[in-house]
């Protein structure tokens, strides 16, 4: 039999598809592209990636390729060691942290484990480094089986290679998932071959076939390439019905046809190829380091598998031919080719981990260890899915029933937090009908916890629930303990969740309770996320000292955290950089809780900082993540954000209709934090549309006036709303009982924002020049021009007053910079009442021909008036606006009807828009 290479001259009838791959490979030369290829077994998807591999080479491209492995799913960046290992030398010439990444995730040296989206910088880097000798092509077969690590890689490079000389072929069996998104990324399908095709590579093959084989081997093959060429050792058997090939799947009868030609082969020949299938990387020099290579040889004459010696490699003909190899393999022979392989990788503790559990049948505490120390590492670089698996093999593999429940409940928390509910379900009943020990109760009553709070549970009962577990092994607890860490974490969560008093009560008796006290993070967050206004003053030394190390910290539950403790000491700009990182980490595939935390984070900084259309792009994308992921408990957060920028917007019946969306999902769940803070929408869509009595209301709702009320961290973010509501509406003395608080607490000395807001309702109800000047001065102040949106609603205020003075300068210097801020983020309502407040001091931008006077000849406070009125206002409210009584409003009013040519408030709207210029 003729021996058949993948060279595009031997390719019988794919003269369209080599067409496309030289285009193909030509765009890459140019701009890079990508091709996301699928077909049924044998169909030829080898065969034209190996021609694509020829051409590209010929026409001066670099060409990696890998293969997935079946029997290295589990295994972390197993696909990206084969893709990457002969770029080893240029790896070494990355700068240190990338190269560092590499070199970790690759098993090539040892540190600290990667985050996941440093290894795909850092694979970025190499390849656009490499491609600017030459163009690079990466072909990938089987992506199918790829690891998720190396899959989240390769979906990361295949989404940057435009306008870079990088290309990327991915192929998978049709049929078949893989953790590659291929979403946005141009799929071909590879047909079988026409009937003349199919006729002229059997003639090829076997020119001396009769007429009626031949005829029989065209209508079982279908125009499968790989059938065409192995079945006719099969057609010697007795004939079959007519619908065999429909009986027995082709896949099937090629793997069996294979089978036969495996069982000739002499058993060295044969164990060794189970080892290289075993291996998944084909490398040629580990496989000599475990074994002699001499039996290889009846292998490559049976064309089963072929050694590249350009690239070291060894490859089978077909997957079909691994998958047979293990099928007629024994148990005793699996087991020794998996010992062989783990006792060949001391260096890469998780790859030699899984081939110790495939080893091992039995109970193994030892095994089991290795597993779960595995699974820690690949946790820490995001990879839930990965982590979960090793926990449950690590279970099925320990020794005792508590060690198992143990490993079965970490697994759980791990699933119920990465949003796998049924997963996190199922695999918390397993460890609940074995004995568990304290730490797996732990990781069990967590993972219930999460469950009940994100399915239709109440939080008082999963609060309860983890509260117990805790306090049931606290006498013996030490802080440094993995699952208590992390329950408390939770626990923290819940407490906020609930919002009250005795359960935050219960969170810190616990606290108390860890020896030698708790670590540095749970320290730090249990004072700056409670109760900030009276314990997060003393934790701004040890939260500065945590942020300062962002830069180099690689456990990224961390980085999420740090970013949680900093909420509401508006420290979030300062987490900015790192919370995109878990942002674009979870976009590639990485953990969605990091990643909707994050979101969450930029979501607030974005609102306070004017990042108004970012905050609102963001909240609809999270809320797709949240519903995706099964993480549906999160969603109310990113109802939130949308609600406070459809209300700065003057969109008040949407803010509204969220504000309440939000209510209705926590009351019944218990969740009064996020009910509280609900209130806050309500008042800003209130103040926006000038209705300050329910401005005032809504405040007031969150915490009463006169009081920061304990455990409402989101009450500071209302005391500014609350002052000018109670100022506007008459209640003065409720204005200076919260101003008074607000000093009494030193809520100056949590943040500039905090400074800003204490200043601007200070020159609201003291009304002095001290407060007065105080305020200008932190108005001038670089620090506090960060908060757009409250710098710019304190000058807007503080510019009313000063015009009531008649100081129109000083008024007007306000108002402008207000009026920009306003006009920046698209706050309406405001921007309105900045313009006509400009007006009112007399201000007119220079413009050709603009008539001095008012239109129709109204004074500057009749326009204000008047454009209120036409905005749908009260008298009331508008005397609440203007700090001037209702009968006065309504005695202006009375003048400005004739000067406009009306004799009714309907008319207003009308009137001015053709007095007033464009």
């Amino acid at each position: 039999m003729p021996d058949v290479t993948a060279t595009p001259e031997l390719l019988f009838g794919r003269e369209v598809e080599l067409a496309r791959i030289e285009r193909f490979l030509e765009s890459v030369r140019h701009d890079g592209n990508v091709r996301m290829v699928r077909g049924e077994p044998g169909v030829g998807k080898s065969a034209l990636l190996a021609a694509a591999a020829t051409m590209a080479e010929a026409a001066g491209l670099r060409v990696l390729r890998a293969s997935g492995s079946e029997f290295e799913a589990d295994v972390s960046y197993s696909l990206l060691n084969q893709l990457l290992l002969p770029l080893y030398g240029e790896m070494q010439r990355l700068p240190p942290a990338l190269r560092d990444a590499l070199t970790v995730a690759l098993g090539f040296g040892p540190g600290p484990a990667p985050a996941a989206l440093m290894v795909c910088n850092a694979a970025l880097s190499l390849l656009t480094t490499v491609a600017k000798q030459a163009p690079v092509l990466l072909i990938v077969d089987d992506v199918q089986w790829a690891d998720r690590s190396s899959a989240v890689v390769l979906g990361f490079v295949a989404r940057r290679v435009p306008k870079s000389p990088i290309g990327v072929i991915a192929a998978r069996r049709t049929g078949t998932e893989s953790f590659l998104d291929p979403s946005g990324l141009t799929g071909v399908t590879v047909e079988p071959l026409s009937a003349e095709a199919s006729s002229r590579l059997v003639d090829f093959r076997f020119p001396t076939m009769t007429p009626r084989a031949r005829q029989r081997l065209l209508d079982l093959a279908q125009g499968n390439p790989l059938a065409l060429g192995e079945l006719p050792d099969t057609l010697a058997d007795p004939p079959q019905p007519a619908n065999f090939s429909d009986v027995v799947p082709l896949s099937d009868r090629l793997q069996a046809n294979f089978a036969n030609r495996i069982a000739g082969l002499p058993d060295p020949t044969r164990l060794l190829l189970l080892l290289a299938t075993f291996e998944g990387s084909g490398d040629v020099r580990i496989l000599r380091g475990m074994t002699d290579l001499t039996p290889l040889a009846p292998a490559e004459r049976a064309h089963l598998v072929r050694v590249d010696d350009a690239t070291g490699r060894i490859t089978f003909r077909h997957p079909l031919i691994q998958s047979a190899i293990v099928a007629t393999s024994t148990h005793e022979e699996r087991r020794r080719a998996h010992l062989a392989i783990a006792e060949a990788l001391p260096g890469d503790p998780e790859r030699r981990s899984w081939h110790l559990a495939a080893a091992t049948a039995g109970p193994d505490e030892v095994v089991a260890a290795e597993l779960e120390r595995a699974s820690h590492r690949v946790l820490q670089r995001g990879d839930a899915l990965a982590a979960i698996a090793a926990l449950t093999r690590a279970a099925e593999l320990s020794a005792t029933g508590e060690d198992a429940a143990r490993r079965l409940a970490e697994a759980a928390y791990i699933g119920a937090e990465a949003g796998g509910s049924a997963d996190a379900t199922t695999l918390l009943a397993r460890a609940r009908k074995m004995n568990v020990d304290a730490a797996g109760a732990l990781h069990a009553a967590g993972a219930a916890a999460l469950l009940m709070i994100n399915g239709d549970g109440d939080v008082h009962t999963a609060h309860r629930l983890l509260a117990g577990a805790i306090e049931t092994g606290a006498h013996g607890w030490r802080a440094d303990d993995p699952a208590l860490d992390e329950a408390m974490h939770t626990l923290l969560l819940l407490s906020w969740y609930a919002g009250s008093p005795d359960h935050w009560a219960a969170f810190h008796r616990l606290l108390a309770m860890l020896r030698p006290g708790p670590a540095d993070l749970l320290s730090v967050m249990s004072r700056t996320f409670p109760d900030p206004v009276r314990t997060g003053r003393a934790a701004l030394p040890d939260l500065e000292a945590l942020i300062a190390t962002l830069p180099e910290e690689e456990d990224l539950t961390r980085v999420m955290r740090i970013g949680t403790a900093s909420i509401y000491l508006d420290r979030l700009g300062e987490n900015r950089e790192y919370s995109w990182r878990l942002v674009r980490q979870g976009r590639e595939g990485g953990a969605p809780r990091r990643q909707l935390s994050a979101m969450m984070h930029l979501c607030l900084d974005g609102f306070l900082t004017g990042r108004w259309d970012e905050s609102e792009t963001l909240a609809v994308e999270a809320q797709q993540v949240c519903g995706d992921s099964g993480l549906t408990f999160l969603r109310w957060y990113f109802l939130y954000t949308r609600a406070i920028v459809a209300a700065g917007r003057g969109r008040a019946g949407e803010a509204y209709e969220l504000a309440d969306e939000i209510t209705h999902w926590a009351l019944p769940r218990g969740v009064a934090g996020a009910a509280a803070i609900a209130h806050h929408p309500r008042a800003l869509a209130a103040a926006a549309t000038g209705d300050f009595e329910s401005a005032y209301r809504h405040a007031a709702a969150s915490s009463p006036a006169g009081v920061l009320a304990a455990y409402v961290p989101n009450c500071t973010w209302l005391m500014f709303d609350l002052v000018e509501a109670a100022v506007r509406t008459g209640r003065p003395a409720e204005a200076r009982a919260h101003a008074d608080a607000m000093r009494g607490a030193d809520v100056a000395a949590l943040s500039s924002r905090m400074r800003l807001l204490q200043h601007g309702v200070d020159a609201l109800v003291l009304d002095s020049d001290d407060a007065d000047t105080r305020l200008a001065q932190t108005l001038n102040d670089p620090a506090s021009e960060r908060w757009l949106f409250e710098s710019s609603r304190i000058r807007l205020a503080f510019a009313e007053r000063l015009r009531r003075r008649r100081n129109f300068s000083a008024a007007r210097t306000q108002l402008l910079a207000a009026r920009s801020g306003f006009a920046a983020m698209g706050a309406e309502p405001w921007l309105v009442r900045a313009t006509a407040e400009l007006r009112a001091t007399g201000y007119r931008p220079v413009v050709a021909e603009q008539p001095a006077a008012g239109p129709a000849g109204l004074t500057g406070q009749e326009l204000e008036i008047a454009g209120l009125a036409a905005g749908g206002l009260t008298n009331k409210q508008i005397a609440e606006r203007l700090y001037l009584s209702p009968r006065t409003v309504g005695a202006h009013l009375y003048r400005i009807f004739p000067k406009l040519g009306i004799s009714a408030r309907a008319g207003l709207r009308d009137a001015l828009s053709a007095q007033l210029p464009e």
